[in-house]
């Protein structure tokens, strides 16, 4: 019985979605939208825009795991904001970066 106690809380206080598969998801979403934009010809601001648009909802779950993850590893609050932040960011700079390269090809 005093076994399974630490068992319950560790299982508790794990994220609802691990890192992992949300950061997965979230690369998918922002590289599936490039050749279809680069087909259509999008420019770069619309291209940023549609990013965030249709994939508000993968970068939500992406950011809450991080800093779920964060806070379980006893990081501060701001910290865990901090670094969802930056590897949101990351994520997002990197194929607009990447897309701005290709649409000048």
């Amino acid at each position: 019985m005093f076994l399974a106690a630490p068992l319950i809380l560790m299982l508790a206080a794990a994220p609802a979605t691990d890192v992992g598969s949300a950061r997965k998801a979230y690369s998918k979403c922002l590289s599936d939208l490039s050749q279809p934009a680069l087909e259509k010809k999008m420019s770069l601001a619309d291209f940023q825009a549609e990013t965030k648009a249709k994939c508000a909802t993968q970068e939500a779950t992406f950011r809450a795991a991080i800093i779920a993850d964060d806070k379980a590893s006893s990081m501060k609050d701001a910290e865990a904001q901090a670094d969802a932040d930056d590897q949101v960011s990351e994520y997002r700079d990197k194929i607009v970066s990447e897309y701005e390269d290709y649409s000048k090809s």
